[in-house]
């Protein structure tokens, strides 16, 4: 659905690439996540794969064309929700989502069943100038829902949202999936990209430095080691064994035989360990 070579941007009077040299294909029906921290070139990437940027260098195609090719139907194929909420404050809620509506072919969302979705539906004809930022974000999202597109962009999904939100947000992204959609979403939360994305792409000032399923990378860059917690007349011990040859490690299975057994578990490493581990830098 989206393939991208050797992508070059630089933002005028900037001598620095936002984005450089970058690579990465999105299948059909695949979540792919751009993990990164602020100012990485997470969200130029998206802008320009949204035409809302030109001027750049390298191969972009989409649906197996050139980006430059499409002309305004292009926006009939694409869901996106921004970082920052953009709504009309004077208007209601669902006066806004009418109005968005409006500007496409495909006139059979349901904005009733969008709004009961996110939460927001007892609150559909309240002005968006009294909503919080929680409300404005979910109601941003909601946007890219609008016209059953194929290709959806999510910058920043869950941002300002509290957990139970967030989560509303990630089933109906997962949701999308499920219907064969395209999601792209470009976040710094670790766990926003480890639960829903399919592949993840590391990126930091502008290049990218991995991509990889998020077990993957969890599993390449983790420690290949058991960690057993057990009880020792009352007290807490704990040792750790070699992964691939624990169940033939005499002292292991020593452990096992003579001792309570608290926990035993492989340390396993977060996606966000990973990251700081490979591109030495953190995402906040």
């Amino acid at each position: 659905m989206i393939q991208v070579k050797n992508l070059n941007y630089t933002y005028k009077k900037s001598s620095k690439h936002a984005v450089r040299g970058i690579s990465f294909n999105i299948e059909k029906g695949e979540i792919f996540g751009f993990l990164g921290p602020s100012g990485a070139g997470k969200s130029t990437t998206q802008k320009i794969l949204i035409k809302l940027l030109d001027g750049y260098s390298g191969d972009v195609k989409i649906f197996g064309k050139d980006l430059s090719s499409f002309d305004s139907n292009y926006y009939e194929k694409l869901g996106i929700s921004f970082e920052l909420p953009n709504h009309f404050s004077k208007l209601t809620a669902k006066e806004n989502l009418e109005f968005f509506k409006s500007f496409y072919k495909n006139q059979r969302a349901d904005i009733d069943g969008i709004l009961k979705a996110v939460g927001l539906y007892d609150h559909k004809n309240d002005l968006v100038e009294n909503f919080s930022k929680g409300m404005k974000m979910r109601l941003n999202f909601v946007r890219a829902l609008l016209n059953d597109a194929d290709i959806m962009f999510f910058d920043e999904p869950t941002s300002g949202l509290d957990p139970v939100n967030a989560k509303i947000i990630k089933d109906l992204i997962l949701e999308q999936k499920n219907k064969n959609k395209t999601v792209f979403v470009t976040t710094h939360d670790m766990q926003v990209a480890d639960t829903l994305c399919d592949r993840v792409a590391f990126i930091v000032d502008g290049e990218i430095v991995e991509i990889d399923t998020p077990k993957a990378l969890k599993l390449k860059y983790g420690l290949k080691v058991v960690e057993i917690e057990y009880y020792v007349n009352g007290e807490i011990k704990s040792s750790t064994f070699d992964l691939a040859s624990y169940g033939t490690n005499p002292e292991f299975l020593d452990i096992i035989k003579k001792y309570e057994t608290r926990t035993i578990h492989s340390m396993e490493t977060t996606l966000e360990d990973v990251f700081i581990k490979v591109t030495g830098r953190s995402l906040s």
